[in-house]
């Protein structure tokens, strides 16, 4: 896994992924260059990652959650009508973030959201009750069923173009209900078969709780043994901050 270690002016010490820093530096390159061009015969069009420099500075600043990082990503993978899979609902707001990213006007676009947990179900139902319309839930499928069974669910002509876990406990739940390395890297096995090519997959890591570390160590493993020639894996953490969540991101070339 490639990891860039910086340091922030506040002397946090965080691992980014290279490839990501450069292409931000692109990105910061490109839209000075944009900003000089006013020619109508340039065509230029703004950078596809445009934002994604913010958070990850906000991040480096402490200004942002790893979580923000996340969406940003996903912001640049996701197109509109595509199908994507929440394999952790837990309290909905990652499967709302998901809806509004590849709902359209046309009614096109698919949310899977999965959760072993009646009440992580009911509290995104209710989330979603209250932030959209019915035209836009109707695309979001909840279903009560491990994230390890996500082939039972995807249409085997549908390719996926995102997977997003958010490990650990219910917030506001049972916190003996975890989830667990077993399941998870079954999970993420199953993630990478439902994968369509230019699709990614997101792990938030939270380690802070009992077998959180053993969990993050089990992701790593898998994703650092993905071939290089078909997956790109990396990492985003605080180092100075050993409980904080991990962002592990896995891309399909």
């Amino acid at each position: 896994m490639e990891t860039l270690t910086l340091i922030s002016p506040h002397f946090r010490r965080f691992t980014v992924p290279s490839p990501l820093r450069s292409l931000l530096r692109r990105s910061i390159s490109l839209k000075a260059q944009l900003s000089t061009d006013s020619s109508p015969k340039s065509g230029a069009k703004e950078f596809p990652i445009a934002g994604m420099e913010e958070a990850f500075m906000g991040f480096i600043t402490g200004r942002k959650k790893a979580t923000e990082v996340a969406h940003s990503v996903w912001k640049n993978i996701i197109q509109k009508g595509d199908t994507v899979i929440d394999a952790t609902c837990g309290n909905g707001y990652d499967t709302l973030a998901l809806l509004t990213m590849v709902a359209d006007e046309s009614g096109r676009g698919c949310v899977y959201g999965m959760d072993i947990q009646q009440e992580a179900l009911e509290n995104t139902a209710a989330l979603l009750e209250i932030s959209v319309k019915e035209n836009k839930r109707k695309l979001v499928k909840l279903l009560k069923l491990c994230h390890s069974k996500m082939e039972d669910i995807v249409q085997n002509d549908n390719a996926v173009r995102l997977v997003v876990f958010n490990l650990g406990y219910l917030p506001g739940g049972d916190k003996a209900i975890l989830t667990t390395p077993g399941t998870t890297l079954a999970a993420l096995q199953a993630a990478g078969r439902v994968l369509g090519s230019g699709g990614l997959i997101s792990v938030m890591v939270y380690v802070g709780h009992p077998g959180g570390r053993d969990e993050l160590e089990s992701i790593q493993g898998f994703a650092s043994a993905l071939p290089v020639e078909f997956w790109a894996s990396f990492k985003l953490e605080m180092l100075n901050r050993p409980t904080g969540p991990v962002l592990v991101l896995i891309f399909k070339k």
